[in-house]
């Protein structure tokens, strides 16, 4: 997997923290650098932490799914992928409020970051560098995430369904370029 791939993957897997991040910055009657750092360093610290635990996982069953694996990566990425597109479409999804102490922020570095331990499994299949894949997809998260607590403070909620949209997007097109470069097909 090239670095291109992996940005995208990385920049799809943000988009729930990114969502919460607008939401917890619209929540902020004073956003300041600290406050954005702190929530991205916890969704980052997450979207890192988690496919890499899901890598660990995937390792232990590689022997066995060899033969299926670019359909384990596509049917995971697609229905993350899809799941994404439905909170998007819905315009449902996170209540949240200034709050940064440490358990509103465990709770929600969890939620936000469940789908990246599924791709990390896929990682285990694929030809991924775990190590580059964890430090870029946290430091994609990370960024995006303060940037969306500052977006939110400023903009508020116009912008969460359409990157939730978008994330759901492109992890589906990673999921089937994965699938169709197994198949020879791309």
């Amino acid at each position: 997997m090239g670095i291109i791939e992996l940005f995208f993957i990385a920049a799809g897997l943000s988009m729930d923290a990114f969502a919460v991040s607008v939401c917890k910055g619209l929540a902020m009657p004073q956003c300041t650098w600290k406050k954005s750092g702190i929530v991205g360093a916890w969704f980052g610290g997450f979207q890192a932490l988690m496919p890499g635990a899901g890598y660990l996982l995937g390792v232990q069953f590689k022997d066995v799914i060899t033969s299926v694996d670019h359909w384990v990566a596509f049917i995971l990425l697609g229905l993350i992928g899809f799941n994404m597109l439905k909170e998007g479409a819905s315009g449902g999804g996170e209540e949240t409020d200034a709050a940064l102490d440490v358990r509103t922020m465990l709770g929600l570095s969890v939620a936000t970051s469940i789908d990246a331990l599924a791709v990390g499994v896929t990682f285990a299949f694929l030809r991924v560098d775990i190590v580059q894949a964890v430090i870029f997809i946290g430091a994609i998260t990370f960024t995006l995430s303060a940037a969306g607590v500052k977006i939110g403070n400023i903009f508020g909620l116009r912008y969460k369904a359409k990157a939730e949209i978008a994330g759901g997007v492109i992890l589906i097109l990673m999921g089937g370029k994965i699938l169709l470069e197994h198949l020879g097909i791309f």
